[in-house]
């Protein structure tokens, strides 16, 4: 049997681009089905939208299937809406109710500047990347690597550090849109293999150093970037960074 269809409220960020004064518009959807994403629900409104001869919303997606980061957006105040572990690509309407009025908005943060609408710029990440978030010395081919015995708690380790997928919702969710949640598991996921060892002092200096020339802001300790992470990335893995930034500020001291 079909699913019926019910009503929804929206309330929309609209922004002509990174200089222009921006707004929330009213739009409502009478034809919203339980089984779409939250994303195809968008469709369908740019679709009317452009019937209408009205410019459709710019928001960013890719993948849509949670692997890619690029669907963030906040979702009645929530990175990515009301479900844990979950991107808004993955979100569907059966989250909602008839007549329900939703609010949507763009990451909200100083480094995440507004491209258009719900669209954000968020290269300040690729800054991040490009400091450390790579392994240059010689590690041999992928035989070689394989060589190398690396423990299952060490693997894991660095595997979940690793499914990180760079959406921003840290930053987003953070009072003080910190990108600490961000940094933190590319620093642990390169700097707990051992690979990833002989530039551990380096690589966190370097990438601290470019978060904060981003301009993003400290980590808050309310803990709101691991409960809104789509991937469930933990916070422990800012405080493995500051022990060995504060250990890489030490040896740097000693080495000087």
């Amino acid at each position: 049997m079909a699913s019926k269809a019910f009503k929804i409220n929206l309330k929309i960020w609209r922004q002509k681009g990174p200089s222009e004064k921006g707004q929330m518009k009213d739009y409502s959807l009478d034809t919203v089905f339980p089984e779409m994403s939250f994303l195809e629900m968008l469709d369908v409104l740019n679709e009317n939208l452009i019937a209408e001869g009205e410019d459709p919303i710019a928001f960013d997606h890719d993948c849509r299937e949670g692997i890619c980061g690029s669907c963030g957006l906040m979702i009645d105040g929530l990175a990515h809406g009301p479900h844990r572990k979950t991107t808004t690509c993955q979100l569907h309407m059966r989250s909602f109710n008839d007549g329900d009025t939703i609010y949507i908005e763009p990451w909200r943060a100083k480094a995440f500047p507004v491209i258009k609408d719900l669209m954000v710029d968020r290269s300040a990440f690729d800054s991040i990347m490009g400091a450390g978030g790579f392994i240059s010395v010689n590690t041999g081919s992928a035989p070689d690597a394989n060589e190398i015995p690396i423990s299952k708690d060490v693997s894991n380790e660095a595997m979940n550090a690793a499914e990180c997928i760079g959406c921003g919702a840290c930053v987003a969710s953070c009072k003080n849109a910190s990108a600490m949640l961000f940094t933190s598991a590319k620093v642990s996921h390169m700097g707990t293999l051992p690979q990833g060892q002989p530039e551990r002092m380096r690589r966190v200096q370097a990438m601290v150093k470019a978060m904060d020339e981003a301009g993003f802001g400290n980590c808050s300790n309310t803990e709101a970037c691991e409960a809104q992470c789509p991937k469930g990335i933990s916070i422990t893995n800012i405080a493995k960074m500051n022990a060995d930034y504060l250990k890489s500020t030490v040896v740097s001291e000693v080495q000087l």
